[in-house]
């Protein structure tokens, strides 16, 4: 089950970085990413504030997606992305470096008065933009399974490891699960 666990989360992650759903992930859906994540968290089209989370998105792609395709790829096919982040499981040094690198720059986008820490309001305006059928209520709930201190807020830490256990971690008790809002198998309650 904990391998099934691990492939339905990935399945589920990918399908939303699918931004414009054609089944591959490309530098196109990261620019569309970084629109959508611009516009959940107020900043209007054209803005400098959109512009600088594009380009954000689009240094995901290059740093960390790009530098793995064979030569010439410019796409990742959804088997190839579920069968790589899967791996990860396996690899947790890896995992720390290539998902935690990519968790320090989202909490830099989701931590809107950069106080450091992610309090529910921005947490639900940065992952709408990865998860556009996000409703608060499902946000709220995935959000008090992710703060494991209970003090209303995620500190850097507790942000960074919800979205290593979610890509990474094989365990159906991991926090990080609830990382996209809703439990992606079977819903512990």
């Amino acid at each position: 089950m904990s391998d099934d666990l691990l492939i339905a989360k990935i399945t589920q992650g990918f399908d939303q970085l699918d931004a414009d759903g054609d089944g591959r992930l490309t530098e196109a859906d990261h620019v569309l990413m970084g629109r959508s994540s611009a516009r959940a968290l107020g900043h209007p089209e054209g803005s400098a504030e959109e512009a600088r989370l594009v380009a954000a998105y689009v240094a995901v792609w290059r740093d960390l997606h790009l530098p793995a395709l064979p030569p010439g790829a410019e796409a990742i096919s959804r088997t190839d992305f579920i069968a790589a982040t899967a791996a990860l499981a396996d690899d947790p040094a890896a995992a720390r470096a290539t998902v935690g690198a990519l968790a320090e720059a989202f909490l830099s986008l989701a931590d809107t008065d950069g106080d450091g820490r992610v309090d529910p309001d921005e947490f639900f305006a940065f992952q709408r933009g990865h998860f556009p059928n996000l409703d608060r209520a499902s946000s709220d709930r995935a959000f008090g399974h992710l703060d494991r201190d209970g003090d209303g807020t995620l500190s850097p830490e507790e942000f960074v490891t919800a979205v290593i256990e979610y890509w990474s971690s094989r365990d159906p008790q991991a926090p990080g699960n609830w990382w996209t809002g809703s439990f992606p198998v079977a819903d512990p309650a």
